[in-house]
């Protein structure tokens, strides 16, 4: 199996000016991950799990440590890369879901899932059918596709970000609360999609509210709670 991250003595925290003090987010992390696998991190609320996934993409620059990431052009460590390289490699190979869209002005919700597949080459037409696909899969009605999403409920503005974030299939791909606002169709639209990019060889790393959303793709498990076990077999955990 081809490794995709190898993530050695990750550290990250926080400054906190007005305070004068300094606040750990997690420390001495480290774990790999292989194509097609899903990695859970769980923990107590304020544990870092956000805070390691914007730290994996790079979001938030690590303290110290290492994230040595596989890409089709080589090993490079994405907490010393270059801001060009980690944009281009977010453009290309790795994916972040959140629970939030970030939607600009005057742009249809058909234009905004199709851009990815644009950006990588796919033609215009094509990329717009596509994207009109995964909006319906994930719910949002035709009378929509045309619309503005900065005009869309909470929920239908998430089902635009996963359709988004999730048409273009990545080698890395992490996920921050993405069953968030959604109903039960559009989760299970999510759930299936999250098969199908494992089972073509992407690798996932995920936060969820409500684990047992993807209990049967998850293969192991990272608890960041102070003093826990950091990692377990997904085989040893009940969800």
């Amino acid at each position: 199996m081809t490794q995709i991250l190898d993530v050695r003595g990750l550290t990250k925290g926080f400054v906190m000016h007005h305070l004068g003090t300094q606040m750990g987010a997690f420390n001495n992390i480290s774990f790999t991950l292989d194509a097609g696998e899903f990695l859970l991190l769980k923990g107590r609320n304020g544990a870092g799990k956000s805070t390691l996934l914007r730290t994996l993409y790079r979001s938030y620059l690590t303290d110290a440590g290492q994230i040595l990431f596989q890409s089709t052009h080589g090993v490079i460590d994405l907490a010393r890369a270059a801001d060009v390289d980690v944009t281009y490699l977010r453009r290309t190979e790795i994916g972040f879901v959140t629970q939030f869209l970030t939607a600009r002005p005057r742009v249809s919700a058909e234009a905004l899932v199709a851009e990815p597949l644009r950006l990588a080459g796919t033609p215009a037409e094509d990329a717009i059918d596509q994207a009109r696909h995964w909006l319906s899969a994930f719910g949002v009605k035709p009378a929509l596709w045309a619309a503005y999403p900065t005009t869309f409920s909470g929920g239908e503005q998430q089902k635009v970000n996963l359709a988004r974030a999730l048409i273009l299939p990545q080698r890395l791909l992490l996920l921050d609360e993405p069953t968030a606002s959604l109903d039960v169709s559009a989760r299970a639209a999510l759930i299936a999609r999250l098969a199908e990019l494992k089972a073509a060889g992407t690798a996932l790393i995920g936060v969820f509210h409500h684990p047992g959303d993807v209990a049967e793709l998850i293969d192991r498990e990272i608890d960041l709670t102070p003093n826990a076990n950091l990692e377990e077999d997904r085989a040893d955990v009940v969800v």
